[in-house]
């Protein structure tokens, strides 16, 4: 038997650290949280991506009482993108949640989604999870999916 460790790599920052692109993003990521439709679970979160051409396309969790059947703001935004800018490559992704006392991982669905992009773009794109006093940064979702499911584990 073996034992092994992973280990990842962030960067922690206060909010008002942020400057330039970085701080913009985080402003868009915020107010989107306030379009989130979110009457069950009352977690309000909004994410911006910062696209290659320097757009920013915004998202917001939007819930159905019919669970499953509402989406996170990381997969409103990404598919979003993926929808009306597909030849764009991401370049960060922001998620904000307000209200909580450290900034909250993206769902398992999230990730899976937010893996498959980098795969599709053949890029990886910096992930920073935000809430109203700090942020993590990360290079890349590998860092918080590092077992990830994707196109190589299919072929053969």
């Amino acid at each position: 038997m073996k034992s092994h460790n992973i280990n990842i790599q962030y960067t922690e920052l206060e909010v008002d650290e942020l400057s330039g692109e970085l701080l913009k993003l985080y402003q868009s990521a915020k107010k989107a949280s306030q379009t989130a439709y979110a009457p069950y679970s009352k977690f309000h979160v909004g994410s911006a991506l910062l696209m290659d051409d320097k757009t920013v396309i915004t998202g917001s969790n939007q819930e159905n009482a019919a669970y499953p059947s509402g989406l996170c703001a990381e997969r409103v935004a990404l598919f979003f993108a993926g929808a009306h800018a597909p030849q764009s490559k991401v370049l960060v992704l922001m998620v904000y949640v307000p209200g909580v006392n450290r900034p909250a991982a993206p769902c398992g669905s999230c990730l899976q989604v937010m893996a498959e992009t980098e795969d599709r773009q053949s890029n990886p794109f910096k992930v920073i999870l935000a809430n109203d006093e700090r942020v993590f940064m990360m290079n890349d979702v590998q860092a918080l999916l590092p077992f990830r499911f994707g196109k190589r584990n299919l072929l053969s």
